[in-house]
């Protein structure tokens, strides 16, 4: 029975942990700070959970134009936050118990590598532990970046980590990034009560995503309270007085600072030198066929990875692939063209493949088609009807990309990755009919257009 050591419990490293129970392999999972990783216990999960917090807010604050009379809406912070600590706890004990039930070991402790069979964990009592396998896998995750010259304090200047752990929101906040982690932040801040800015470099949100859709989010963001500075950054923050100043040298007081301007990958102090295992700019070199890094035996997957996204469901799939190549040697394809991409703000924005400003980037001439929820029906009766849908194709040929701004944009996008994937036809994929009355429509409506013959 071959052995492998997994270090990391994230999504990259607990897929793989339950995956290779469909395989003669025994397992040892090394987890250092809880089961789930960074999503489940500091990440994805507790940010959804404060979103959906904020969405349900929101709507008894118009449930009145619904005539539904609700009357007094208050908030018991206190309830909301260990609401948040049970959801999570229900997921990391389910978790943990499923992973017992597939025969994986699991140790508590920072994993490092020794060699390149041997893990040395140091455990929370401070007594260390070696464990050898023939096969090593590393999803370590990532981290916040930080500022350069800034430090995070955990009380003023804060990352998403320390924010996700706020008992309540504060009364005035800088947010500084507008990407996905901080326009989530500012969707649902200012949902809450939230006096909200959020400062960004470039001259839109979500870098590198379409800028229509983009716009469209910023728009709506906007009309909700959301202050937006963009083309600003940053050029003191003065946590005595509790004062921001931008580059533009103008100045503002808040009540936290919060910066989300991105990810590193976590692979200090993890042997990865002692051992020769390749890195750029602390991301692991691997071999995307196998997940192999440059010592064979030793895999990566997940946030640490050169060149692919960080997010969970990549790190997921790397999981499993790395898996399947140690217990079969052969390739299992990741699709990464055709991986959705999605904001969870309200509204939702979701994109898979090429868009307009990658298009130029990859020297591919692509073509659009779009439609509006301004005039659907599902999306009126929600009150949900501005966004927008667009599909991406290549002149005379298949479908390679879409963005969607709207309600339930995270859901609709995976109608839109199937047909990326599969290198469906504007043609083909307008052949097929969607119900009436739903928010897919647009998507039906989109792709009519981009077949040459569209209704509205």
């Amino acid at each position: 029975m071959k052995k492998i050591t997994i270090v990391g419990g994230g999504p990259a490293g607990y897929a793989a942990a339950l995956y290779a129970s469909h395989f003669d392999l025994d397992v040892t999972l090394i987890e250092a700070d809880g089961i789930g990783g960074t999503c489940l216990n500091r990440g994805c999960i507790p940010a959804k959970h404060w979103l959906h917090v904020a969405e349900v807010n929101r709507e008894l604050n118009k449930a009145d134009e619904l005539g539904i009379n609700v009357k007094e809406i208050s908030n018991d912070w206190n309830k909301t936050f260990n609401k948040r600590k049970e959801v999570v706890g229900q997921l990391t004990g389910g978790l943990t118990s499923l992973l017992k039930a597939k025969k994986v070991k699991i140790i508590e402790g920072w994993g490092s590598v020794v060699d390149s069979k041997t893990i040395s964990v140091k455990k929370p009592n401070g007594e260390e532990e070696r464990v050898q396998s023939d096969y090593i896998l590393l999803g370590t995750g990532s981290k916040p970046k930080t500022l350069p010259g800034i430090e995070y304090d955990n009380e003023y200047i804060i990352s998403s980590d320390e924010a996700l752990d706020w008992v309540k929101p504060p009364k005035k906040v800088c947010i500084v990034g507008a990407g996905a982690i901080g326009c989530e932040f500012a969707s649902f801040l200012v949902d809450l009560g939230s006096d909200t800015t959020v400062v960004e470099l470039e001259k839109e949100i979500l870098p590198g995503m379409d800028k229509r859709t983009a716009g469209e989010l910023r728009k709506q963001l906007s009309k909700r309270g959301v202050n937006f500075k963009l083309g600003t950054s940053i050029a003191n923050i003065d946590k005595e007085k509790r004062v921001v100043t931008f580059s533009d040298d103008s100045t503002e007081g808040f009540d936290s600072v919060l910066i989300s301007i991105g990810r590193s990958p976590l692979t200090e102090n993890i042997g990865l030198d002692e051992v020769g295992v390749q890195t750029n700019n602390d991301f692991v070199k691997v071999n995307l066929d196998s997940f192999q890094t440059s010592v064979p035996n030793i895999y990566a997957a997940g946030d640490i990875v050169e060149g692919t996204p960080q997010l969970a469901h990549v790190g997921f799939a790397e999981g499993i692939a790395a898996i399947t190549h140690i217990a079969t040697g052969q390739k299992a394809d990741i699709n990464y063209d055709a991986i959705p991409y999605v904001v969870y703000t309200s509204p939702e924005l979701a994109e898979v493949g090429i868009n307009t400003e990658n298009a130029k980037e990859k020297d591919i001439k692509i073509s659009n088609a779009q439609h509006s929820f301004v005039g659907l029906g599902r999306a009126i009766i929600q009150d949900q009807n501005n966004g927008v849908v667009k599909v991406f194709y290549e002149e005379g040929g298949p479908i390679v990309g879409a963005s969607v701004c709207g309600p339930a944009a995270g859901e609709v996008i995976h109608e839109l990755m199937y047909m990326v994937g599969w290198e469906v036809l504007p043609k083909e994929a307008a052949d097929f009919i969607h119900a009436h009355p739903t928010l897919s429509e647009a998507v039906g409506e989109a792709l009519m257009s981009a077949s040459g013959r569209g209704l509205h």
